[in-house]
């Protein structure tokens, strides 16, 4: 360490934490890239492994490495996040940020509405509902699974409109290609292990943590018209939110 170290306030395991933090997010340690042993840190930095191993825990702790058993400790890969103080669709919100994003169209079909998907929508039981079934694409990487329900007729002018829904927000098709403006949504957010259909869609181990999110999305005149799930992988997505007291 520097001389200038001797005198920081913090502990030495903290000055190593910041110093390693700083490397990642320069990129100097590329996400997925395994850093160097507890030895070679240790010299790097002329502290003890105690400190190496004091310093590796805390950036563990917040996220941003991960150990594998036997092989050494690596870069996490940063965690996309969307703000959710606002009302957006996930590839504008994403894009703002310079992230690409496409669509894998699973399916587009008239079914008959589930129960809770009628409720949630004010329509009478049996109705035909529009469901849509696609996988979100970050940067080319499957990062969630979005399956929605539309009143039958919007689902009908999206198909009469060709709308192309793998480049596209179904609330940028509502309010631009439907000329329906949004007014709020009410969202539910819980957590619950992938079973094997969406570890295969998310290309994530079974039991794996997935952010679900229960969204109702209303119009501006305050009718539902779009009732949705979206299953967000642990491992690459989180949502942010700020809140005053």
């Amino acid at each position: 360490m520097s001389d200038s170290a001797k005198f920081s306030p913090l502990p030495l395991y903290e000055q190593v934490k910041v110093q390693l933090q700083e490397k990642i997010q320069a990129g100097d340690y590329s996400a997925l890239s395994q850093l160097p042993s507890e030895n070679e840190l240790s010299e790097l930095f002329a502290v003890s492994r105690i400190t190496i191993r004091q310093a590796l825990h805390k950036l563990s702790q917040e996220g941003l490495i991960f150990k594998v058993h036997g092989k050494g400790t690596f870069v996490s890969k940063p965690k996309a996040y969307q703000n959710i103080t606002q009302l957006q669709g996930f590839a504008e919100a994403m894009s703002s940020t310079g992230h690409q994003i496409l669509n894998e169209v699973l399916s587009m079909e008239l079914i008959e509405a589930p129960l809770k998907v009628a409720a949630k929508l004010k329509l009478p039981v049996r109705i035909q509902v529009t469901e849509i079934k696609r996988v979100r694409l970050l940067n080319n990487e499957p990062v969630s699974y979005e399956l929605t329900y539309l009143p039958e007729v919007i689902g009908i002018k999206i198909q009469e409109k060709q709308v192309d829904l793998r480049v596209s927000d179904i609330f940028t098709v509502l309010e631009n290609e439907l000329d329906l403006p949004l007014g709020y949504a009410d969202l539910n957010i819980d957590a619950i292990q992938a079973d094997d259909e969406l570890a295969q869609l998310l290309a994530v181990d079974v039991h794996s943590p997935i952010l679900r999110v229960e969204r109702l999305t209303h119009d501006a005149q305050q009718q539902p018209i779009d009732y949705e799930y979206l299953y967000f992988s642990g491992e690459s997505f989180q949502y942010q939110l700020r809140i005053f007291r």
